[in-house]
């Protein structure tokens, strides 16, 4: 009979085996998705309800951040995100936010924080669907993806995102 470690070590294992296939399509026979705009189109609302599709923001280098209002780690590394869009604006990083609440819950929290970049809002029904077609499939927030100017998918992080990692992975992208 398993006990409950190896139940849960078959399961972890089985997560991790169907995470690597997250990027695979069939026009690409099986093969991980190393681009972006190979994925499916992501298209939604803003905190107005006007419809916006990432695609428009290609040519830039796009920090992709899900986020809630609710999620303290969240809540920490949103300042820092409003400092990067306003110093690097200029060479070309755009960062997007998807926040997973409520539009109120949202509003407000754009408002009172200051967020100086787009947020769209995920569909609640949909938003666990959304987070593993990204590459985040246990849902962790906040969830952090790279794309280069060329949609290249750069990088990725479940959890807060830092001033090192910036400077890593963002920062020789910006201006190229």
């Amino acid at each position: 009979m398993l006990n409950i470690k190896s139940i849960l070590i078959v399961l972890v294992l089985s997560s991790v085996t169907n995470s690597e296939n997250l990027f695979a399509d069939s026009k690409n026979k099986g093969r991980p998705i190393s681009n972006a705009w190979e994925l499916p189109p992501l298209i939604l609302n803003d905190l107005n309800g006007k419809e916006q599709n990432l695609y428009q923001w290609h040519g830039n280098v796009i920090m992709l951040n899900f986020w809630a209002t609710w999620c303290r780690p969240c809540q920490i590394e949103i300042p820092e995100f409003i400092n990067y869009q306003s110093r690097y604006a200029d060479q070309d990083l755009q960062i997007i936010g998807i926040g997973l609440d409520e539009v109120r819950k949202l509003r407000n929290y754009v408002r009172t924080v200051g967020i100086n970049y787009p947020i769209l809002q995920a569909d609640p029904a949909l938003q666990y669907s959304l987070l593993n077609q990204w590459g985040d499939p246990f849902g962790v927030l906040p969830f952090t993806v790279i794309i280069g100017k060329d949609g290249h998918l750069v990088f990725m992080q479940q959890g807060m995102f830092n001033e090192q990692t910036f400077d890593t992975f963002v920062k020789p992208l910006l201006n190229q």
